[in-house]
């Protein structure tokens, strides 16, 4: 089942952990992918000093997250990885959940090829990886999750599992913000990222 926009109506801290266990599918030209929400990150704009929207103008960039929850920001990092984000809250209040890490689930040999690699725990463990394994881009910015042909759905099989939660990843310029345990995982899965210490 499609997840619904009254889920993304809340706050970042909120959200990112009820994103774990959940399927992201993209219905692509190419054909469908589909995996497993399994780490993601939480940013709370003018609260964040790691978040894009802490301290700034609105921007074309930006101008998403001020907009109601449940539509992708979509941004290029390092110049060449896009990285998904999902906007989350009520209008104005700019806060967005990052998903860092999938579990792939279907359209596993397009992500193969799409990646060039046959390294399974390889495809979607990092968020330029997952978006590259998805064939997600700066076209799908400001896509609406509820609608298109990017969305979240409840999985047919919904496991038990239990949640960690630990420091982001990469943040070390956000000051006291590198401390915030708002990163949230699914304990022992293979697919995350960065594993917990």
């Amino acid at each position: 089942m499609k997840i619904k926009r009254e889920f993304y109506l809340r706050s970042a801290l909120e959200v990112a952990p009820d994103l774990l266990g959940l399927n992201l599918v993209h219905k692509s030209p190419e054909g469908i992918t589909k995996g497993k929400i399994v780490e993601v990150e939480a940013y709370l704009g003018p609260l964040d000093k790691a978040a894009h929207s802490y301290k700034a103008p609105k921007s074309l960039r930006t101008m998403i997250q001020y907009g109601k929850g449940g539509f992708a920001y979509i941004y290029l990092i390092y110049g060449m990885y896009y990285c998904m984000n999902i906007v989350t809250n009520k209008r104005d209040i700019p806060e967005v959940v990052l998903i860092r890490a999938l579990e792939p689930v279907d359209g596993i040999e397009l992500m193969k090829q799409r990646r060039s690699t046959e390294k399974l725990q390889n495809l979607c463990s990092g968020p330029g990886k997952l978006c590259q394994a998805m064939g997600i881009d700066k076209s799908h910015y400001g896509a609406d999750l509820c609608k298109g042909i990017l969305y979240l759905e409840t999985p047919e099989l919904n496991k038990d599992f239990e949640i960690e939660t630990s420091r982001r990843i990469n943040i070390d310029y956000a000051e006291e913000a590198r401390d915030y345990l708002w990163r949230y995982t699914i304990k022992n899965n293979p697919f995350v990222s960065v594993k917990n210490k």
